[in-house]
């Protein structure tokens, strides 16, 4: 197998061979420097390469280039190597196209030109990249099919489930040609998708969420009985107390019932994270911060449970929903939160069929030019409406409040002003839908009035609220009356002491009612329900760990 490429292009040959040396000149050993003068020939390159088998690592395009520009360039490239990192050339009159092209085309990064001293400006970049790229391995290697209906739910929860886990699969449908000859090859038939099949040909008929995570090769089962910290969760909280955790050399490990990355992990752009003023969807925060932890030693269990927490002594004991238990000194929770049900009638019928909770990135290139419906005001529906917009003829945002000031950040207003297939209708409620196979009406309501009209939808995402996953916790921690977990000071408001308390001292800040055991991020009652906030609070529960374990 010949190494993977690194393809540059510019129609300045002075430019064009500048970059290929340097980029040569560092990376020459282990991939191979491809350098093309022009958009269309890049993708002859890329063609090519493409049909013998191989792989791209790293795209750098110059943006000012006659004949197609370097964001269309990228564009079409990701048709060809979706998982290959995306590097944007440009001067700096033309930044404002950059930060552009990073909701356009995903952009990993752009560089000013010139990127003189490359020690400096260009290897640190191109390194990163490149590992993530490494991390992340191409989908034509991986070749992991799934065979389905357009209008499955179980299709939809295998598409989701290794989407949000950054698997790369090859979606067919099952009375597609080629779909067809794989559940032939399985001796299934239509009415058995999805269908799995692996690199190696293994094929397993609709197979449960621990058994998919065990075949594409995620951890599944804790290498140890006993450890130092134990995060459940894997959202920003979680993510961020595992990698603090791990760093500061405590034997951690995380637990997560489906992907990392929670609610945050779905977003297609978030653009008011620190360090990030060009903004970074959830799947590269989430991939990042994923590798960062693995780096330091943390484990990551995906597909497991947790349905009880006990105090045995000096130790914390967390049991599965198979019946197994693990142990720690300390346990973090960072559950977050879950997307209400919206209870209107017909919906629960069509969940996965048309009607779907939270941004769900597999779905959006099938909206081509159609109508999407979004529920919900906050940010997350915002950002939804923004990444849909890009596909579909009109997004419809759906808020029961008479404008979005009250839930919306500024800025996500302000981009949604600016485009112009999207439409938000005030006092507005969902009343109810209907379908065979899948979504085919809504009916919408005015709170104002009581009068419905029904409108044609196939499409419908919702985002109205989060409630807390803890009610495996009841009777073993202190609740709100919401069921959000309530932690330190809080905990002895009025000068009491939470019931069963057996410390002299009080609690620290993020620990709750069980000595030991913190809450971080959404799922503790009072939080700042930002990305920012809740990566802060899984760090400060460390140190709190660190303070809970020094004095025992």
């Amino acid at each position: 197998m010949a190494n993977p490429a690194i393809l540059t292009i510019d129609d300045d040959p002075v430019v064009s061979r500048a970059v290929a040396r340097d980029v040569r000149r560092r990376y020459g050993d282990r991939y191979r420097v491809v350098r093309a003068g022009s958009g269309p020939e890049a993708l002859d390159a890329l063609r090519e390469i493409k049909l013998r088998g191989e792989q791209v690592a790293l795209l750098l395009a110059d943006h000012r280039m006659p004949e197609m520009t370097g964001v269309e360039f990228l564009e079409r490239a990701m048709d060809l190597f979706p998982a290959a990192r995306r590097v944007l050339l440009t001067a700096y009159a033309d930044t404002d196209a950059a930060i552009d092209a990073i909701n356009l085309v995903d952009l990993d990064h752009y560089l000013l030109k010139p990127w003189h001293p490359p020690e400096e400006k260009l290897y640190p970049v191109v390194d990163t990249l490149l590992d993530a790229w490494a991390a992340t391995p191409d989908a034509a290697s991986v070749e992991l099919r799934v065979v389905g209906h357009r209008w499955s739910a179980p299709s939809f929860t295998v598409r989701d489930f290794l989407a949000r886990n950054l698997v790369p699969y090859r979606w067919l449908l099952a009375d597609d040609p080629e779909g067809g000859r794989l559940l032939a090859a399985a001796g299934a038939g239509e009415a058995d998708v999805p269908l799995v099949v692996t690199a190696e040909g293994k094929a397993v008929v609709a197979p449960t969420e621990t058994e998919l995570a065990a075949l594409v090769g995620l951890t599944v089962a804790p290498a140890a009985d006993f450890y130092d910290l134990v995060v459940v969760g894997g959202g920003p909280a979680g993510l961020g107390a595992a990698v603090y955790g791990a760093s500061e050399g405590l034997r951690t490990v995380l637990v997560e019932r489906r992907a990392t990355g929670g609610q945050a992990g779905q977003s297609s752009r978030i653009e008011n994270y620190l360090g990030f003023p060009d903004g970074v969807s959830g799947a590269q925060l989430t991939d990042r911060a994923r590798r960062q932890a693995l780096k330091f030693g943390a484990e990551l269990l995906t597909t497991r449970e947790v349905v009880g927490l006990a105090d045995a002594g000096s130790a914390r004991v967390l049991s599965f929903g198979d019946g197994s238990r693990i142990a720690a000194h300390t346990v973090v929770l960072a559950t977050g939160v879950a997307y209400r049900v919206l209870d209107a009638p017909g919906l629960a019928e069509l969940t996965g069929r048309g009607v779907f909770y939270g941004s769900t990135a597999t779905e959006a290139p099938s909206c081509v030019d159609q109508d999407v419906y979004v529920v919900g005001g906050a940010n997350s529906a915002g950002q939804a409406a923004v990444h849909f917009s890009r596909y579909a003829t009109r997004v419809h945002i759906l808020i029961r409040g008479a404008d979005l000031t009250a839930s919306m950040s500024r800025y996500l207003i302000d981009q949604l002003e600016r485009i112009d297939n999207v439409r938000v209708h005030p006092h507005t409620v969902v009343a109810g839908g209907e379908g065979t196979d899948h979504l085919e009406r809504l009916t919408l309501c005015d709170t104002r009035t009581g009068q419905a009209r029904t409108v044609d939808a196939s499409w419908l995402f919702i985002f109205i609220g989060a409630e807390p996953r803890t009610d495996w916790l009841d009777g073993t921690v202190v609740r709100d009356r919401r069921g959000f977990l309530v932690t330190g000071p809080d905990l002895v408001a009025g000068g009491r002491r939470p019931p069963g308390w057996s410390l002299s001292r009080e609690p620290y800040h993020l620990e709750t009612s069980l000595p030991g055991v913190f809450a971080a991020g959404d799922v503790r009652a009072e939080s700042v329900k930002r990305v920012a906030s809740a990566v802060g609070e899984g760090a400060m529960a460390v140190s709190l760990v660190h303070r809970y374990l020094e004095a025992q």
